[in-house]
């Protein structure tokens, strides 16, 4: 079998338009298919070469919030990866700024940071370490604070300067 990646992913919101424009505004997602009345939305992520990274679509405002890990079974999160800690440092200012920021987490092989779109659901935005500096760390299951500057200063100095 030759699976390569996660294509996309398709949520059940409220309502497309206002989840869309919450990813337009904070990860800079794009839409590229839009129904008429808005029932659904099909965006891209900024630098994505997919046709679609999220897909949304409307079930009405009188839709409960998600039970998944309290109560029912159902989906944790979705990751979106950024290719730079600056890039990293720049969304958690946004998620900040948007009163979306509800964790961040060193994870060793990963440093995450996690928010909560209009319909409370969760995603994780995170920065992948260059596997040559895993170590041990990539079998390990690892929840340290993380200090995104810190980082990178650390990583800087790993590879010689070389953005991180």
């Amino acid at each position: 079998m030759g699976i390569t990646r996660m294509n996309h992913a398709v949520l059940y919101v409220r309502d497309a338009r206002r989840t869309a424009d919450f990813y337009q505004r904070v990860l800079d997602f794009k839409v590229i298919i839009e129904a008429p009345g808005g029932e659904y939305m099909f965006m891209r992520a900024p630098d994505s070469d997919n046709h679609h990274d999220l897909a949304l679509f409307t079930i009405g405002s009188g839709a409960g919030d998600s039970r998944a890990g309290r109560q029912t079974v159902g989906l944790y999160h979705i990751a979106w990866e950024v290719p730079t800690l600056e890039e990293l440092a720049a969304v958690e200012t946004r998620l900040r700024d948007e009163g979306a920021l509800i964790g961040a987490s060193d994870h060793g092989a990963n440093k995450s940071l996690y928010g909560k779109d209009p319909d409370g659901l969760e995603f994780e935005v995170m920065w992948l370490v260059p596997a040559e500096f895993w170590g041990e760390e990539e079998h390990e299951a690892i929840i340290r604070p993380l200090d995104i500057p810190a980082e990178q200063r650390r990583f800087a100095a790993l590879t010689g300067g070389a953005q991180a």
